[in-house]
């Protein structure tokens, strides 16, 4: 009898398993979340990167690596890599311990869901500041810096909708200059829980 009770748990968990994955990999982003965004999340954003810690932190590593070649900032993006494998860990350190990374901890801590990651960049895509430790050091040849600030002040550039499979919500990278006196002078990066936005906006009676 435990075998047969056994072998249909597993059964069970497989099929919900598959059934998980087929709706993940068929279902659509939530109704209406793109109008959320621009509605909720620009305004937020625009709110949070106008603390004068990012603005001063930001001019101050554009001005440490203003001399910085492309060789320099590949050779300091494949140490960011390394460190990530190792217990010494200078690069990384120095950044996660800056001000404007513990403001953007904080910032992500007091959204309570809404944002899962959040990295501030200078003006060669490099980080200045982030939430939680990225994967690389250098964004520079990414959308999020190119459609940023390549394309000038104020520009905004919202990424397609991902699922998450691993915490099972969709999310959108959100991302968009740093801006003073109507100049780019580095980009920010949003990971939006989406799941989380149109849930809160549904319950305000601001959804559907």
């Amino acid at each position: 009898m435990r075998r047969r009770q056994t072998f249909w748990l597993m059964a069970i968990g497989l099929a919900t398993f598959l059934d998980t994955a087929v709706w993940a990999a068929d279902a659509s982003p939530p109704y209406d979340w793109r109008r959320a965004v621009e509605a909720k999340v620009l305004p937020d954003i625009s709110r949070i990167l106008d603390e004068a810690i990012v603005e001063y932190t930001v001019l101050a590593r554009n001005q440490q690596y203003a001399d910085l070649t492309q060789g320099g900032i590949e050779e300091l993006d494949k140490q960011w890599r390394a460190e990530r494998e190792s217990e010494e860990q200078p690069l990384i350190s120095a950044v996660l311990s800056n001000p404007t990374s513990t403001y953007l901890t904080r910032v992500q801590a007091q959204s309570i869901g809404l944002y899962s990651e959040i990295f501030v960049m200078d003006d060669d895509g490099l980080n200045v500041g982030q939430s939680n430790i990225s994967s690389d050091f250098w964004q520079g040849d990414e959308a999020k810096f190119q459609q940023t600030y390549d394309l000038g002040a104020g520009s905004v550039f919202i990424d397609e909708p991902e699922f998450r499979d691993d915490i099972g919500v969709w999310v959108v990278q959100v991302n968009t200059t740093i801006d003073k006196d109507g100049s780019p002078i580095g980009a920010a990066t949003f990971e939006v829980n989406l799941t989380e936005l149109v849930r809160r906006n549904t319950a305000t009676g601001q959804g559907r």
